[in-house]
């Protein structure tokens, strides 16, 4: 069983800067991708980015390439994202996903809780 949790959520103002952690249970931590999602009151959820095994290839949805960074520490089983530049459309539930490769991330996986991020304007 794979257990997921998000911490570092808060309430910024536009223009500041977040940093996300997720810290997974299990020895298989390294073996798997980790990805980031998040969803906005009345809205579905929707990929943010991911990170492969390795931490070697890395994939932004569009709206956040050039604001955030996924990274990770296979050492403490933790992926992190860093959000700078934060707009109001940012805010949402984020959650951390773990799914057998950055190609099944939207498919099959483990969900964490979520952490609240809003971002004011």
């Amino acid at each position: 069983q794979v257990q997921l949790v998000e911490s570092g959520g808060g309430l910024v103002q536009a223009g500041e800067s977040l940093r996300l952690s997720c810290v997974a249970s299990g020895r298989t931590f390294s073996s798997g991708a980790m990805g980031w999602f998040r969803q906005a009151p009345g809205k579905e959820r929707e990929f943010v980015a991911a990170i492969s095994s390795s931490g070697g290839i890395t994939s932004y949805a569009d709206s956040v390439k050039g604001r955030f960074t996924i990274s990770r520490d296979n050492a403490k089983n933790t992926v992190y994202l860093q959000m700078n530049s934060l707009k109001p459309e940012d805010t949402a539930v984020y959650y951390c996903k773990r799914a057998l490769s950055i190609t099944t991330m939207t498919s099959q996986g483990y969900w964490g809780q979520g952490t609240q991020v809003t971002v004011s304007s």
